[in-house]
């Protein structure tokens, strides 16, 4: 890169690292010193000689360019200068660094988190929570009540400075809790997770969709850029579609992109059945599925059976829908506040970070399942990892269950095609 300061011109080399999901996501960017260059820390540089601007942070496909960005980068350079000539005594010092440097170019994921001083590919479990609201703040908690995570950061988008709930979390320091407004303080986290709405003044329902594409529009390229190997684990609202612009501006695989779904709606309803209702199953193995919401379905595995304490046999059809429209009416009753939400994303992120291989009911891609043929998220039982979704559980195949769910599928998909992603 070539640049003029006070008079003089300077060639700055630089590394531009292109992931698998550009042009939607953008380059990571690095110089690239010589063994008698040093790298001057500032603003838009950091000691290993990683570039932060402001293209990189609301990079937004189509209209950021490679060309734009280095054009800001000219810009940038130009009024604070990145590197500066060592003397030969202080150029071995550079070994480090430059070894550092290649091996990010080279595409290794052992990158050492910023500060935590683990590798990222090691034991260390880092979360990022983006949103500081009610929900956000809950899930912050929750996963630090569950101890899972090393270090959690909670990202607050909102506007203005920094206030509320995340004052209060750093007037009471609480352990192993970092608050920021910078997406940097987020790089190589294991779980994001996306708890932020935008309410706005929308007047129809389409709208307040779209202000939260546009919300996530200058989210989720910062978490790609930053966290490449995340999991993104979405809560905000509607969680399938929600899932789906998430997955479309991350170009991450579909298997690392998941919705909390029908998460807290399916360990309530094996509860109520399991404890209240005083029956027994073969197995946690019925779930409620679908649409979060007023459409949600209730499932059942083919080899589940169900006893009464008196050893009744409830396994006919007949006795398992009494018993699950028992379950739904108790269900009903309880409400999904922010604290129970941030319960059940605590839940979701333990066996992620832990690699359980647990069964929850997550919004995951639907496609090619229950002749649903569109893209969309819909909640199922899945096999839950380190990797995000491992293997997806089917379930008895009723057609009344699949056409709800066909259901479902249509009218987001018809959602999704009006949005303007």
């Amino acid at each position: 890169m070539f640049c003029i300061l006070t008079g003089n011109s300077y060639n700055i080399p630089i590394c531009l690292w292109i992931l698998d999901s550009y042009p939607f996501t953008p380059p990571i960017c690095f110089l690239k010193p010589t063994a008698n260059m040093g790298i001057s820390v500032g603003k838009h540089i950091d000691a290993r000689g990683r570039i932060y601007l402001p293209y990189l942070q609301n990079w937004s496909h189509p209209q950021s360019m490679i060309i734009g960005l280095l054009k800001e980068m000219i810009t940038k350079f130009e009024e604070e200068l990145p590197l500066y000539s060592l003397s030969s005594s202080d150029a071995a010092r550079q070994s480090e660094l430059l070894s550092y440097i290649a091996k990010i170019t080279e595409g290794e994921n052992n990158i050492q988190s910023k500060g935590d001083g683990k590798k990222s590919n090691g034991g260390f479990n880092k979360v990022t929570v983006i949103g500081a609201g009610d929900l956000g703040l809950a899930c912050v908690l929750a996963i630090s009540a569950k101890s899972v995570a090393d270090k959690v950061v909670v990202l607050d988008c909102s506007e203005g400075s920094v206030k509320g709930g995340t004052m209060d979390l750093e007037i009471f320091a609480l352990p192993k809790v970092e608050v920021s407004r910078d997406f940097s303080a987020s790089a190589d986290s294991k779980v994001v997770v996306l708890t932020v709405n935008s309410l706005g003044n929308a007047e129809s329902y389409l709208d307040v969709v779209q202000n939260n594409v546009e919300l996530f529009r200058g989210i989720i390229p910062s978490v790609a850029q930053y966290s490449p190997h995340s999991v993104l684990l979405v809560a905000s609202q509607p969680v399938e579609v929600m899932t789906y612009v998430s997955w479309k501006m991350s170009g991450f695989p579909k298997n690392r992109v998941i919705g909390i779904g029908c998460n807290l709606d399916s360990v309530r309803f094996q509860y109520i059945i399991t404890n209240q209702l005083k029956t027994q199953t073969s197995g946690k193995n019925n779930w409620i599925i679908g649409e979060q919401g007023e459409n949600k379905v209730t499932a059942w595995s083919a080899s589940n059976s169900v006893t009464s304490p008196q050893g009744e046999d409830l396994a006919n059809r007949n006795a398992q829908q009494e018993l699950v429209n028992r379950a739904m009416e108790i269900l009903k009753a309880k409400g999904q506040r922010s604290w129970s939400v941030g319960l059940s994303v605590a839940d979701l992120t333990d066996s992620i970070l832990n690699d359980k291989r647990k069964v929850h009911s997550i919004s995951t891609m639907v496609k090619g399942c229950y002749n649903i043929n569109c893209e969309v998220f819909l909640s199922m039982p899945c096999v839950l990892g380190i990797n995000g979704v491992t293997e997806m559980i089917k379930t008895l195949d009723e057609d009344s269950m699949a056409r709800k769910l066909q259901s479902s599928a249509t009218s987001i998909h018809d959602l999704q095609q009006q949005l303007k992603l």
